[in-house]
């Protein structure tokens, strides 16, 4: 069956634009390697070369915006298969208490930069909300290649994301409310956080006992000869369900791959997804790269206010995950600190919401999408440093590797 030469065209186009993005980015993560820097600046600097801020060859399209969705879903399945729920449990008081302070202290100083350069109120509280979430996937991807996804550091990110992502979602309900002439609907916002607490307590108990208890679920015959397909299957099902009642899709990929592990002593399911892994991820940092707009840089005023929200977003989030990991050895409490520094797409998200419900303008978007590619790129040469400081004091090579 042939297509219609009118569909040709676009489906040439988007062909490419997979090819161009794919070869850039695992170029990038090679040159970076060899530099001894982290992969993933790599991904992030090749997908701003081949994207309109250089060369212009790719835009950031619908199509390339999906394959990014689904390189930070697997990658989150992927650290979940990495994660055993006890391992989760021994970091849950540290996790807690990072992800509350890692929010409170960025959300109340975007708040206020926002009011000192005179923004209304709706506007300040959207500025406050691009603050507040982790993007729990460009720390992943660094503690995976540093091999430290599985140490208490990387468990209290991982734990700390989780209560990062419902409260950020809160302030984000919240953040709408304000920008619709409605107001905001307190009984769908505490509808919405009950029912994202249900789905994290339900999968991450239920779940990972269910498939701990009947490992043999993804090896039926009746149903795949391999337990990739329902692997994904789950994997995808929990992001799409996470998606649908408020959540990151990234935290229902996480859980399923918690769940999935529980299995991984009857299965080499590790195996099973690592090309996924290695295919789909690059796409999502090459995607932010594609965001970046240098044009909307060229005064010295939006400058400024670039490297004050960095700043401030850098420092907030440093000092409340750092004071909530506290109880942690400074070496480990240094590590979460940085952990939960990047934006990344998050940040963007927030930004773009935002600017569709005519609150955030051109220059504060630009900001705020320049802020989160900058914590994106600045802090994983610093958490490696971390890292390897942290193997140092333990005395392990494995941990600097």
């Amino acid at each position: 069956m042939s297509l219609p030469l009118a569909a040709v065209g676009p489906v040439a186009d988007t062909l490419t634009d997979l090819f161009v993005v794919l070869l850039a980015a695992k170029l990038g993560d090679e040159l970076f390697r060899r530099l001894d820097q982290p992969g993933l600046i790599g991904e992030i600097a090749a997908g701003a070369i081949v994207g309109p801020a250089v060369f212009g060859l790719v835009e950031p399209t619908e199509t390339l915006e999906v394959f990014a969705e689904l390189g930070v879903v697997f990658l989150l399945f992927w650290v979940g298969l990495e994660t055993r729920l006890s391992e989760m449990f021994e970091v849950g008081r540290s996790a807690l208490l990072v992800g509350v302070l890692g929010v409170v202290l960025p959300f109340a100083g975007g708040i206020g930069l926002a009011f000192a350069v005179g923004e209304d109120t709706a506007t300040a509280v959207f500025v406050g909300v691009a603050l507040v979430a982790t993007s729990v996937g460009i720390t992943s991807a660094v503690l995976l290649q540093l091999g430290a996804i599985r140490g208490r550091a990387g468990r209290t990110i991982l734990g700390a994301a989780v209560i990062d992502d419902i409260l950020a979602m809160l302030l984000l309900a919240v953040a709408v409310g304000l920008g619709d002439d409605d107001g905001v609907d307190v009984t769908a916002v505490l509808v919405t956080v009950a029912m994202a607490l249900a789905f994290v307590a339900f999968f991450t108990l239920g779940g990972t006992r269910l498939f701990a208890q009947r490992p043999r679920l993804l090896h039926s015959p009746q149903f795949s000869e391999s337990p990739l397909l329902p692997a994904v299957i789950i994997c995808l099902g929990l992001a799409a369900f996470a998606a649908h009642i408020g959540l990151a899709a990234i935290i229902g990929a996480f859980l399923a791959g918690m769940m999935v592990a529980e299995t991984k002593e009857q299965h080499p399911i590790e195996d099973e997804v690592a090309p996924l892994y290695a295919f789909f991820p690059p796409f999502f940092f090459a995607f932010i790269g594609t965001e970046v707009e240098l044009s909307e840089f060229a005064d010295a005023e939006t400058l400024g206010l670039l490297a004050g929200v960095t700043i401030l977003a850098v420092v907030t989030k440093y000092v409340g995950a750092r004071l909530g990991a506290r109880g942690l050895p400074s070496a480990e409490a240094n590590v979460v600190a940085l952990g939960m520094v990047p934006r990344g797409e998050v940040g963007i998200i927030v930004a773009g919401i935002g600017a569709a419900a005519g609150v955030i303008e051109d220059q504060l978007f630009a900001v705020i999408v320049g802020m989160s590619v900058l914590t994106t790129i600045l802090i994983p040469p610093l958490l490696r440093g971390a890292v390897a400081e942290l193997g140092e004091h333990r005395g392990s090579p494995s941990a600097r590797a």
